[in-house]
């Protein structure tokens, strides 16, 4: 199959990392976790003498976006790698801002080609956001995401794909996820209108239902790439 890049927008839970990965899966693509990618960078003992991670940091543990050239250079350096070794990628949430797209859509361009770039807006209601994120737990082995909502334990413990144990993210407490949901609007939704006038087609999907029903929309989709 050809090397793609697949795009997914939302805000904070619109399911976004979930898809990814499942998508990753069927479609034997690289789901780059910008995200995760960032955070753990950011987070890396050996690096916290560096004053420009330690900025970072303070921006990143807060739920406002890094700085647009940081992120830009390590993804754009990143996502060079990938393709060498010859994969296709799905983000799901970047670029973030106008400043990345700008930036990294001529790089993946150039890399992948236009027609083999899907982009898709994951939409659900901010109170979903605060509601989804809110009890979100993560693996900090596998990154595998427990969706509260579709688990028989109420306060799980261990990843039910590899048993590691399970964190709660900096980003997913209440009052971070309201700024998340300001960035989101204010810094990243933009971006679509950027790339409708571009001529990419930007596919809306509502995330409300059950993860494997989105998919399907989604896969609907791609299906054919």
């Amino acid at each position: 199959m050809k090397k793609i890049v697949v795009i997914l927008y939302g805000p904070p839970g619109s399911g976004k990392g979930t898809q990814a990965n499942i998508i990753a899966h069927k479609l034997n693509l690289i789901h780059f976790d910008t995200g995760r990618f960032l955070e753990d960078l950011v987070h890396d003992p050996e690096r916290q003498r560096e004053k420009i991670v330690k900025r970072e940091r303070a921006l990143f543990d807060k739920g406002i976006l890094m700085t647009p050239s940081f992120v830009l250079r390590e993804v754009a350096n990143k996502v060079r790698e990938l393709r060498k070794a010859g994969w296709g990628i799905i983000f799901s949430g970047s670029p973030r801002t106008m400043y990345e797209a700008n930036a990294l859509l001529p790089i993946l361009n150039k890399l992948y080609g236009k027609k083999n770039i899907y982009v898709f807006l994951l939409n659900i209601p901010p109170k979903f956001s605060i509601e989804r994120n809110g009890r979100r737990l993560v693996c900090s082995v596998c990154g595998h995401m427990v969706l509260a909502a579709y688990h028989p334990l109420t306060v799980p413990k261990h990843c039910p794909v590899c048993a590691g144990p399970l964190y709660k993210r900096t980003l997913d407490t209440p009052d971070v996820i309201k700024v998340r949901l300001v960035e989101f609007k204010n810094r990243t939704l933009p971006i679509l209108k950027l790339l409708k006038k571009q001529k990419y087609r930007v596919n809306v999907i509502n995330a409300l239902p059950a993860p494997h029903k989105v998919l399907h929309k989604i896969y609907a989709h791609l299906k054919k790439a």
